[in-house]
Parts: C-alpha cells; structure tokens; sequence
C-alpha cells in the first residue's frame, strides 16, 4: 500500500542577504514515519524545518501538509495545521509544574481546569510510554524530563507532525534509550516524526528514511535499511571520507597531572567540582565524560589557574621529573615557570581568541604569552597562520581576516592548532569537534593521537560518547561534580558510561584501578 504524504516541499529556497541557506530543496514526509533530516554543519537543516514550524517564511517555493498548499506564517498557523517543533534549547519556566507549562499560551477556561488538564497529560504519557509527573516543577526535572514535558507539549496541542532539533545532544545512553522507545510508539500511532541529527549511528538505529542536504541543497532521500554510515557520509560531504580513528596503545607513561581532591565553587557559591582526584598521564588521551553542565569546564579551568580552588591540589609532574604544586597559582604564574599547557576552551572568543585579531595576531598572542617580544618579527607567527589555514582547511580570505570575520567551526580549527602547535606537555581541549565538518573532525581526532604519540597528556572533554571510546585510553565521567568512575575506554560501554553519567559510581577499588 502506498504511503501518503504527511509533509510536501516543493522548491523551497531561503536567502538571509547574500546567503542562501536553502535552496530549491524538494522533501516529503511520509505519514506514519521517522525521516532523519542528516546534514552537517550550516548544510540548512534547522532553517528547513523552522520554516515548517512558522519561525521563518521561505522566499520561494510551496508547502502542502496532507496534500493542501499552506501558507505558514507563524508557529500558531503550524499548531493549527498540527505541526509541532521540539527545539535544542527548551521554552519552559522553571517554576511552573509540567502540566501548566504544557496548557501555558492556549485560550478557553476549559485550561483552568488543572485536574482535568493533569488526566489529558497522564493519558498521553501512557499512550505513548512517556514518564512524567504533571505536578513536578521544571527546575526539580533532568534534561531528559524537560524534553518530555515539550514532547507532550506539542502533542497537547494536537500535533501529529513532530520535528526534534538534535534530540539526543545532552542525553545519557539509557536516555536515549527511552526516547526512541517513545518514538517508534508513536510512529506506530501514525505520527509523522522528522530528527534532525547529525550522528549516524542513530539515524542507522531509529529512522525510516534518511534525507540529506549539503551545503544548503537538497542531495536525496534513501531508505535507512539500505544504507551505510559510509553511504550517507558520502552523501553529506560530497566525497568518500575515513571514519578511521588510529588510536595506538599508550607507551612510555609518566605521571603529568595529578588532582588530589579538588573542590571548585562557581559565582553563585555552588559547589561545581567535589573533591575531584584524579591522575593524567604523558603518552595517553584522557576522555571526560558527562551530562552538560556538571562540572567538565570547571575541572579544565581549575588545572589551567583559570578557577578559585577552594580545597585539594592539583600537581605538575615535569619531564625531568620536578613536581610542582600548581593549585595555588594563577595562570600568569603557571606560565612563569614554563609549565608548557595547552587550553582549548568551551569559550572560543571569550577566552581563547581575540576576535578583532586577525590570524596572524592571535598567533602572536601565544608567542608573547610564553615570553617573546610582542613587537616581534610577524614573519613566524604568518607562517604558522598559513600552516595552520593549510592544513586545517580553514574557510577565510587571508591571514590578515579579522578572526571574529569567521564561522565558528573555522575559529575553532584557528584555536585547536595554534594550542596544538606550542608543543605544549599537557594539552587540555573542550568539545575540539564541535562546529567542524566530518573532515576536519577526523583530522583534529588524527592531531589530538600525534600528540599522544609524542608523549603528550592530552585531556578531551567530549560530547559524543562513540568518539570517546574510539578515541581516548581512559575516561573520566562527572555526575554533579563529583568523579563517578574512571574506566578503560577499549573495554566499557556506552551503557557503563551512561549510569555513572547518572551517578551511578564505580566502586572506590575499581577507581583505584582503573586511575
């Protein structure tokens, strides 16, 4: 039997200036399916479905929803049509329970009716396996929580066409898990879901059919059972590309950082890191693993003097064998005693890059911080700048661009091999990938293992639980602050990772072990 068509695009284009973000792109979602949108970054995913959703109008083209042409202006006009969107960043107020953050915005008095609202909520978490209490407050709730309550939320409204915006982003594995549980239920109810995503391991997992776009364009719809992670990367770049990380075994293994109960408050006096220990090695990569938020960019910020410490210590232990007390020290002092750290911040311009700088500026920056001249001869930090543009492929018109002028997956390969290119002992990195294409993400993966190989520390902080194990020896996982486990990366699993990333902890032996 033939499947209708849920959602029709029919050269659709959108332009922002002189940029166009869609073009010409023809689509249909089928009734009863999950179509992955798969792209990668700035291909025009999101902008594609805000259009369905009301936030923005295309300059062109037509859309039909159950084969009428509609005109959607606003995210009312997509509710009417019974389309819903589930957007990264949620829109709930934190002081409100579920069941009034799901009813907030319609009209009728039949709404003040709390009970009867808390039975319509109860019924559709148990038609499609949801689990949520209507009378919790959304500060009280997980991430995973917050989403269930505006997946409800849109199907409260009576949506049957469901777009989620990167859904398992800051997800555990068991999490995960459950959501896709929920949507193949609803699926089976005939709703229409679309993911946009770009990890392919799910997509393969939970989809029906997969489109792809590329740099704004429409490149075709397959059937999800018969591609490949392989097929569909071609696809999304435009050419074959290695998904190999060569990962060697650590060998010549000295001890380079060593964190002995650190305890870290935030502005606000919150405790974000609760006596931490925990040991990096010269020749290894250490993965830090957690749910956003608990306490990863802390942890960096703490061994880089970035962060006030207020019990514990943290060691330097040199390649000559010096060991130095570090905790008490501020990041200016730590570069006195030529200490050799690198630091890739979550922050890019806020802490790592000047963004009136160009290229070459900020290559000076590094030179003047470790003790050279800053009126200095520009002629080694150009070069460095156009190595670096070379071989990271970096997008830009010169070295002499303003680094601000730039996307971000380009000011982030700008930073990364600058911190790569100081030769540092201890190398630090946050989310190095995030923003960058499939190839550059291998290449930064290929760099952070040369300086494994050159007997460097590196300690990644990571979001994506596949990559960590292919890539790292060892990995951290933070729950609330605190060292849940420290684990073998060739020999756990993302399910191991995903309960300590809820709390569950390994036992203090295995720790000691394992660290």
């Amino acid at each position: 039997m033939e499947m209708k068509n849920a959602i029709e695009l029919s050269h659709v284009t959108k332009r922002f200036g002189e940029v166009v973000a869609n073009d010409d792109v023809n689509l249909t979602v089928r009734e009863g399916e999950i179509l992955s949108i798969l792209g990668e970054n700035g291909s025009g995913k999101t902008t594609l479905m805000n259009m369905l959703s009301g936030i923005y109008f295309p300059d062109e083209g037509s859309i039909k929803v159950k084969g009428q042409e509609v005109t959607i202006t606003s995210p009312k006009d997509a509710f009417d049509l019974g389309i819903g969107m589930i957007h990264q960043h949620f829109k709930l107020i934190d002081v409100m329970t579920a069941a009034e953050n799901i009813i907030l915005g319609l009209e009728g008095k039949q709404i003040l009716n709390m009970d009867k609202v808390k039975k319509q909520v109860q019924e559709l978490t148990a038609t499609y396996g949801f689990d949520l209490n209507p009378d919790q407050k959304i500060y009280d709730m997980s991430v995973s929580q917050k989403q269930t309550v505006e997946i409800i939320k849109v199907l409260y409204r009576g949506a049957d066409i469901l777009i989620l915006d990167e859904p398992t982003a800051v997800l555990t594995p068991q999490e995960i898990d459950k959501l896709f549980a929920v949507l193949r239920n609803m699926r089976s109810a005939g709703k229409s879901i679309i993911i946009i995503t770009h990890k392919l391991n799910e997509v393969m997992e939970l989809s029906d059919r997969v489109a792809v776009l590329r740099k704004g364009k429409y490149i075709g719809t397959v059937e999800t059972r018969t591609a490949t992670i392989e097929s569909l990367t071609e696809m999304m770049v435009g050419e074959k590309v290695s998904l190999d990380i060569d990962r060697s075994e650590p060998h010549d293994r000295h001890k380079r950082i060593e964190m002995r109960g650190i305890t870290v408050r935030n502005a606000e006096g919150t405790k974000v890191i609760k006596e931490a220990s925990f040991t990096s090695y010269s020749g290894e990569i250490l993965g830090v693993a957690g749910i956003s938020g608990n306490g990863q960019k802390e942890l960096l910020e703490a061994i880089a003097g970035l962060q006030f410490i207020e019990s514990g210590e943290i060691l330097y232990y040199s390649p000559e064998g010096e060991v130095k007390k570090i905790s008490d020290m501020k990041a200016d002092e730590i570069r006195k005693l030529k200490i050799s750290f690198s630091f890739v911040p979550e922050d890019r311009l806020g802490m790592g890059l000047v963004g009136d700088m160009d290229l070459t500026g900020n290559m000076m920056i590094r030179s003047y911080r470790n003790g050279h001249g800053f009126f200095a001869d520009r002629k080694k930090p150009r070069k460095l700048a156009e190595k670096i543009v070379d071989q990271l492929e970096v997008s830009t018109p010169s070295v002499e661009t303003a680094v601000r002028r730039l996307s971000g997956g380009n000011v982030q390969k700008v930073l990364v091999g600058r911190e790569i290119a100081s030769q540092p002992t201890v190398l630090m990195v946050a989310y190095p990938v995030r923003g960058l294409d499939i190839n550059s993400s291998y290449t930064i993966y290929n760099l952070l293992n040369e300086q494994k190989e050159k007997g460097v520390s590196v300690i990644c902080v990571g979001e994506d639980l596949d990559v960590l194990l292919d890539l790292c020896d060892r990995i951290l996982v933070l729950s609330g602050g605190e060292v849940a486990g420290i684990v073998d990366a060739r020999t756990t699993t993302k399910q191991e990772l995903g309960l300590l990333m809820t709390g569950h902890k390994k036992s203090g032996k295995e720790k000691e072990v394992l660290s």
